[in-house]
């Protein structure tokens, strides 16, 4: 079965140009070194502590559970205990009503930082106590908190165990999941409307939080990754210490052997410099980045930076990619004579009856990069220094003549508001359009890649 061709959709990034004339656009401008840990400060070192240090031994006691976990408006993830509230995956705690002085004192039960297609409301922090909630905005109470938690979400109990937002993107709706002992709700912001959830492998979550596209239910120290529609949990892989990869603990942590392997490290690396096999963007302003079967989410940096596994987003996809780019609400992966298409909009998942060849599908043989560009549905292959077009509009599938570009090879395109951007080793090469970059004599200037994309 072909991938529906219905009006195509403007295939956009949601960044500003600053800083780089040739950032992608609503880029905002470089930051330091990745955090060690998810909850990490920008710049921030685990390894510098030791268990002598009090609060320390707080953060990291085999009875240290947290009451809730979340990200903020700045992408610091929080982490409360009691009265006190850690800012980061290690140092000093602060009093949870240093920050927010009308909470009082703790414990919170729960907290999120919600999506919201209201602008107003978008990323405000919430904060739960017994019946009620407070509700933050650029760290200031919105007028009319704290309410009770069944005027703010109807139906939905007081005391909870934990909460956590959910992304339309994620969990084909914008909601939120929350947790009160073996029970889960869903809780639809569009609609109004609350509805239980039947899940068997997550409950009694102690803490909740999205981090980085990913689920997770906090079981005291240890967690769980779920998927937020379903519920299920990867088999033979969880529970987790939340201390090996959330906070910082002296003598813990996850991956050391690789991390000491430069070899094995590298490609997880965002400013090892290597080569990117591929980039995709689509019109909701994600965009990632691909190298030997990891990738990396760009666009959500102000959380922090990981490189995952291709299969922990698209099943069934490993190793290396020569190509990929979105059109509409599908992700097309290139690999060999092959094509692989998921619907974005529907948990990833993999088009029936796929992979299939890429000449049936595409009438191309081969792609050393492909990319699409905002409103168009033409596609744009290159192989070597050509440049081949296909519409993807058209039920048949057929490129025009190939045209010559000023570069021998690049490992992967993409396009943006802002223009084409060709890669190629550790630097990349802007052009205003494909006609400019098909026009073009000479190479633009390279830039370096790990500063503009990855903020090295």
């Amino acid at each position: 079965m072909r991938a529906p061709t219905v009006a195509t959709a403007a295939l956009c990034l949601a960044w500003a140009l600053v800083l780089v004339p040739a950032f992608p656009q609503g880029r905002s401008s470089p930051g330091t070194g990745p955090p060690k840990k998810p909850g990490a400060s920008h710049g921030s070192r685990c390894g510098d502590e030791s268990l002598n240090d009090t609060d320390t031994l707080r953060r990291c006691a085999d009875d240290g559970a947290f009451d809730a976990v979340t990200l903020d408006e700045k992408g610091r993830m929080l982490f409360f205990k009691g009265d006190e509230v850690w800012k980061g995956s290690h140092g000093r705690p602060e009093p949870i009503n240093a920050t927010w002085p009308e909470l009082g004192s703790g414990p919170v039960d729960t907290a999120f930082r919600i999506h919201h297609k209201s602008s107003s409301v978008h990323d405000s922090l919430y904060l739960f106590q017994g019946e009620q909630v407070w509700v933050y905005t650029d760290g200031k109470l919105r007028s009319g908190y704290p309410r009770a938690i069944g005027d703010e979400f109807k139906g939905v109990p007081g005391h909870l165990d934990s909460a956590v937002e959910c992304h339309p993107e994620e969990c084909q709706a914008e909601g939120i999941i929350f947790f009160k002992g073996s029970d889960v709700y869903w809780y639809d912001l569009s609609a109004g409307q609350l509805k239980q959830r039947a899940w068997t492998q997550v409950g009694n979550c102690s803490a909740a939080l999205r981090w980085l596209e990913r689920y997770y239910c906090f079981q005291g120290l240890n967690f769980l990754r779920f998927n937020p529609v379903s519920g299920d949990v990867p088999a033979h892989r969880y529970p987790l210490d939340s201390r090996d990869y959330f906070i910082c603990c002296p003598g813990r942590g996850h991956g050391h052997a690789a991390h000491h392997n430069a070899t094995l490290h590298a490609p997880m690396d965002r400013c090892s410099g290597l080569p990117l096999q591929a980039f995709a963007s689509d019109d909701k302003g994600r965009l990632y980045a691909f190298r030997k079967g990891y990738y990396f989410r760009l666009d959500s940096r102000r959380d922090g930076w990981h490189a995952w596994p291709l299969s922990h987003r698209w099943a069934g996809l490993e190793g290396e990619v020569d190509a990929t780019f979105m059109w509409e609400n599908f992700m097309y992966v290139i690999q060999g004579s092959k094509v692989f298409i998921y619907r974005e909009d529907q948990g990833h998942a993999l088009m029936q009856d796929y992979p299939k060849g890429l000449q049936e599908e595409l009438g191309i043989p081969g792609a050393d990069a492909a990319f699409t560009c905002p409103g168009s549905p033409l596609l744009y292959v290159i192989q070597g220094s050509s440049m081949q077009e296909v519409d993807l509009g058209n039920s048949q599938r057929v490129p025009k003549p190939a045209v010559p570009i000023p570069h021998s090879h690049v490992d992967s395109a993409t396009c943006t508001a802002d223009g084409v951007y060709l890669f190629h080793d550790a630097v990349f090469y802007h052009y205003p359009d494909a006609a400019s970059l098909a026009g073009a004599s000479a190479p633009a200037a390279p830039q370096i890649t790990a500063t503009v994309f990855f903020a090295c």
